[in-house]
Formats: structure tokens, C-alpha cells, sequence
């Protein structure tokens, strides 16, 4: 069961790897309204789906992620239409931030603005050492803002500050080492990467990655006392779904045949 938009598609192959890809978006992948709402219709998709192990989103063009959002329908925004597309963006990223479902953000160039907000909302993001990442919205005279606001907790109050007064660039590098991508290769690699990575979790248990990913969302704003004392009911949890039994169970048959050879 595919999904086809004139900005967005799905495709699920035998592994339960999604692909999202943006389509018809421009050289630089840019984010307009019917581009957001191609990609709204994608998520609430595969929301539905229970074949679905990890999403991969990428983009057609390969120069960015996505270089942001259309300057040339923004411009022409009165404060009602700037209302109203901002928040269109924001349920594209709590659409993915939310999934139960880990995403992973396939980077190729520019991701800057709006794409740096999506890329933020998505769990893991792997670059080529083409990337480049940034918030450069103060330079067009309006403010970083949704999604956003992960960056100070991501990367810290000095840097987030850095990078959203200045709008300037990072390297993937130096995006590296500020912890906004989580894996850089080279560009000819980057497909490669991209999909070891996606293999090895959509190998994994599904109901303990939607866990997982829930409790990484929830320990944000719990205190970490109270993140403590409720792992040990998570803990039990996992149990209640038979993954644990059916994981372990093949580590020790593995094990045992090692052993044996």
C-alpha cells in the first residue's frame, strides 16, 4: 500500500523501511504550503500503518534536506496568513516528533530554517560532509521559533544563542560536534549509511522503539527523579509485550551457536 502526493510519497519495503520523500519542492527542496500539507497527509499515512519499523525522510533534490521555507509565498504574508502557515509547519514536525515510529533525517546539503526544524524533530539525523545547517530567519526579520526551541537543550544555551541571533552557517563538522547531526560521511556513502542504519533498527523489537523514543520525549520535561522511579514500570512493561522473551531468546541461541562452531 503506497502513498502518493504531488509533494510527498511513501514507499515500505519488505524490512518495514519507509521512505518519505519530499517531491516537486524545488532545487533546494523548499517548504511551501502545499508542501507541508503533502507531507502532513505522509505522516498521518503512516501513522496508520502497522507495517512500519523506522521512516527514513529525505528529499528529491540532492543540493539540501530542505533549505528552508518559501520566501516568496512569505513575503506576501499579513499576520493572519504568517499564523497560519507557522502553525501548518509546526504540526509537520510534531507529525513527526510524535510518530511512535524513529525517523531518520537523510541529509544531504543545505537543511536550514523551517528543514532545521524538521531535521530536529526527527530522532536521528545522518549527513553527508556536504551539510550545511543553520536558523537564519532573523536575516529575513522574523524569529526562530517552533521547533526551535529543542535547540537549547540539544546543543546548549550558548551555542543555541550563537546560532540563532547571528544566523549563521555550521558545517557538518562543526554541526558534528555541537550534536545537531549524529553521523557524518562522505557523500557517496551517505546512502549506504543511511540505510545500515535504518536495517539495524527496523531489525529491532517495534513496540520497545516506540518505548524508547516516547520515554526520550517524556524525559525532556520530567524531573529525573521522577524519569528514575518510572523506568521501573516501563521496565515491566516491556516485558508485558514479548519482545524481551523472543529478543533474548535469540541472543542466547546466537551465542550458544558461536560457542558451539
Amino acid at each position: 500500500m503506497a502513498f502518493e502526493h504531488p509533494h510527498a510519497a511513501v514507499a515500505v519495503d519488505a524490512r518495514g523501511v519507509a521512505t518519505l520523500q519530499i517531491r516537486d519542492a524545488g532545487k533546494l527542496n523548499i517548504l511551501s504550503r502545499r508542501v507541508v500539507d503533502g507531507l502532513i497527509l505522509a505522516l498521518e499515512h503512516l501513522a496508520g500503518r502497522d507495517d512500519v519499523r523506522i521512516v527514513v525522510l529525505r528529499a528529491e533534490q540532492e543540493k539540501a534536506f530542505v533549505a528552508g521555507s518559501d520566501i516568496t509565498e512569505m513575503a506576501a504574508f499579513d499576520q493572519a496568513g504568517a499564523i497560519e502557515y507557522i502553525d501548518r509547519l509546526r504540526l509537520l514536525c510534531d507529525g513527526v516528533r510524535l510518530l511512535a515510529t524513529p525517523v531518520i533525517a537523510r541529509i544531504p546539503g543545505w537543511c536550514l530554517g523551517g528543514g532545521m526544524e524538521l531535521a530536529l524533530a526527527c530522532d536521528l539525523r545522518i549527513a553527508s560532509d556536504a551539510a550545511r545547517m543553520g536558523m537564519p530567519e532573523v536575516k529575513v526579520g522574523v524569529p526562530s521559533i517552533i521547533h526551535a526551541a529543542l535547540l537549547p537543550r540539544l546543543i546548549g544555551k550558548a551555542r543555541a544563542s550563537w546560532m540563532l541571533l547571528t544566523g549563521e552557517v555550521a558545517d557538518a563538522q562543526e554541526a558534528l560536534a555541537w550534536g545537531l547531526l549524529d553521523r557524518v560521511v562522505p557523500a557517496a556513502d551517505l546512502d549506504r549509511e543511511v540505510d545500515r542504519i535504518a536495517g539495524m533498527l527496523a531489525g529491532l523489537g517495534p513496540r520497545v522503539l516506540a518505548q524508547q523514543k516516547r520515554l526520550l520525549r517524556e524525559w525532556e520535561d520530567e524531573p529525573l527523579e521522577s524519569s528514575i522511579r518510572n523506568g521501573v514500570l516501563e521496565f515491566g512493561v516491556a516485558f508485558g509485550t514479548g519482545e524481551p522473551g523472543l529478543y533474548m531468546r535469540g541472543f542466547l541461541e546466537e551465542k550458544a551457536r558461536a560457542k558451539g562452531g
